[in-house]
């Protein structure tokens, strides 16, 4: 296999086999609109809409090697885009929905990317002012009212897309073939694009089979979107190679209604999501004394019968306690889930303990997208929450000098599109990936430290990679985000979002849960903010990082004044 599009291929064997399923409203036959329902999408009508677009493409003279923009929420059109466009030889440039114009003019333009296809055609004044020579346009919802005069109108899929096509066509393709330019949103500067070949990211999925096992019947709920990496690579195309039904979720706002309709057996999500869910129980249950501590020995309990260090009264208990106080809880996700798997950011422990305390199976893998994207993951039956796992089948590793992980194999990126500058950074030339995370490896299983680049150094010469304390605090759910200062500086300062107020209070709240740290790692003020960062303020980029340099900037009056009445020792 050397095409990504041959996932879809191998099923035509199967032509009523149900791969998708997704919320929409249907027209009927005489022109009148139907409620909006959950439909199914079988093999053949999936196939069948991907060489309907392949056809679109060749009319229009596409060739291999040209760039094909898909700013689309998750869905079947993705889907059948991607495989018509990678079956032949395009190269697919994913972005986000959510991202800004700005951004998104930045990718396409730096791309050159033939084709834009938009979910509607809000954005497009804002990319023609920002682009005048954008490239051509498809929008799957119509536009409401006509363009303004002299604007081109865009295509819709009535316009663009042939009623029929001949068959779906899969070409054999050269071993570095490319197959996306996939832009890292990046906490600073403009976004790289980083190249991943069909063969990288078919080695991941191949790899990735053996970590996360499928099974033909399961439903996966896809939640996170396609454009990022970790979604891409393990809930859609690991997905397709496994024969799983996947169905896309509506949105945030409905996801307690989706679980319970799709009842899921698989979650692929990153680990804001579980925060969400754990923030939920935990507000469920703090209205009744009772309520609260048998939810907390249940879990404790639980994690220790998972660690087996829970003796026979533990283990009795836990076997009364698990179906009246975890079971209520795991419906709500849909009761049917047998594995959630965590990723693109740091699961912390109080989240995994958690879930695993209740009863459901949670591993967590780490990756970049730089390495299409996983590079280590945990096993159903060698679990060790606090790691990230094991390295992949066919990834070797080794550890910098300072500590960094670097990676080599098949899946590691070709490069940074156009930007030899930045691929030399972090890629040498025999193709170790620095992934800039420090580590330690200790029976095979990898332990992210922290980030090599997020490095604090105090006036005093001690320094340290921030995320782990970052993550320590956020066990307490007082602090909703939270970002540490001091580079520079004589001590430490905390930036969080939270709904307290008294200062000398979340001081002594965050220094408890610093206290396993060095004496260094302490804060002395904490700068507390009520508005949440996000992506629409610019605090946050689209994968939900912290941009540190801008809530530096745009606190930065705080922050001065902070250390300005605060003297040196």
């Amino acid at each position: 296999m050397n095409n990504l599009a041959q996932l879809l291929q191998r099923h035509a064997g199967t032509p009523d086999k149900v791969l998708y399923r997704q919320w929409e409203a249907r027209t009927r036959a005489d022109g009148s609109a139907e409620a909006a329902a959950w439909h199914d999408y079988t093999v053949a009508q999936v196939i069948a809409l991907a060489a309907r677009w392949q056809q679109a493409f060749r009319m229009r003279g596409f060739e291999k090697g040209d760039r094909i923009a898909i700013c689309l929420k998750n869905g079947v059109q993705w889907v059948a885009i991607d495989q018509a466009a990678l079956g032949m030889g395009l190269v697919v440039v994913p972005l986000y929905v959510i991202d800004n114009a700005e951004n998104i003019a930045w990718c396409i333009g730096n791309s050159d990317a033939r084709l834009l296809v938009l979910d509607t055609p809000r954005a497009l004044p804002r990319l023609r002012e920002l682009m005048p020579a954008l490239p051509a346009v498809v929008c799957i919802e119509a536009p409401a009212a006509p363009a303004p005069g002299g604007t081109p109108e865009p295509d819709t899929l009535a316009t663009f897309l042939p009623a029929s096509a001949p068959g779906f066509e899969v070409e054999p393709l050269e071993p570095d073939a490319l197959a996306t330019i996939v832009y890292t949103s990046g906490t600073t500067g403009k976004p790289k694009g980083v190249k991943l070949g069909h063969a990288g990211i078919l080695a991941n999925v191949e790899a990735s089979s053996k970590v996360l096992e499928l099974r033909g019947t399961d439903t996966s709920l896809s939640v996170l979107p396609m454009s990022h990496m970790f979604e891409r690579t393990c809930g859609y195309y690991l997905m397709l190679h496994g024969g799983v039904c996947v169905a896309y979720a509506r949105g945030i706002q409905q996801l307690g209604e989706d679980l319970l309709s799709i009842r899921p057996t698989l979650l692929v999500a990153v680990p804001r999501l579980f925060e969400r869910f754990l923030a939920r129980i935990e507000q469920a249950v703090a209205g009744s004394a009772m309520k609260r501590a048998l939810f907390r020995i249940t879990v404790r309990y639980g994690w220790k019968v998972f660690l087996g260090e829970a003796n026979l009264f533990q283990r009795m208990a836990y076997a009364r306690l698990q179906p009246l106080v975890a079971a209520p809880i795991l419906e709500k996700l849909g009761g049917r889930l047998r594995l959630a798997a965590a990723g693109g950011a740091k699961l912390e422990l109080r989240i995994a303990r958690t879930f695993i305390g209740l009863g459901l199976k949670m591993i967590q893998g780490y990756g970049l997208t730089e390495a299409s994207p996983v590079i280590a993951g945990n096993r159903e039956d060698d679990n060790d929450p606090s790691s990230v796992g094991q390295l992949l089948d066919g990834l070797e590793s080794r550890i910098s000098e300072a500590g960094e992980l670097l990676v080599r194999g098949p899946s590691v990126m070709q490069g940074y599109w156009r930007n030899p500058e930045a691929t030399a950074k972090v890629l040498s030339p025999d193709g170790w990936l620095n992934t800039g995370d420090i580590v330690e490896i200790r029976d095979g299983k990898i332990y992210i430290r922290g980030r090599s680049k997020d490095i604090i150094v105090l006036s005093n010469g001690e320094k340290f990679p921030p995320e782990e304390a970052e993550a320590a605090l956020l066990d307490n759910p007082v602090f909703e985000q939270v970002m540490l200062v001091g580079e520079g500086r004589h001590f430490l300062s905390l930036a969080a979002v939270t709904q307290e107020t008294d200062e000398k209070k979340l001081v002594r709240l965050a220094n408890q849960q610093l206290k396993d740290f060095p004496r260094y790692v302490r804060v002395r003020r904490v700068i507390a903010v009520k508005e949440p960062w996000t992506i629409d303020n610019g605090m946050l980029t689209p994968t939900l990082k912290v941009k540190r340099a801008v809530v530096c900037q745009r606190l930065a009056h705080s922050i001065e004044a902070v250390y300005g009445s605060d003297q040196e020792d």
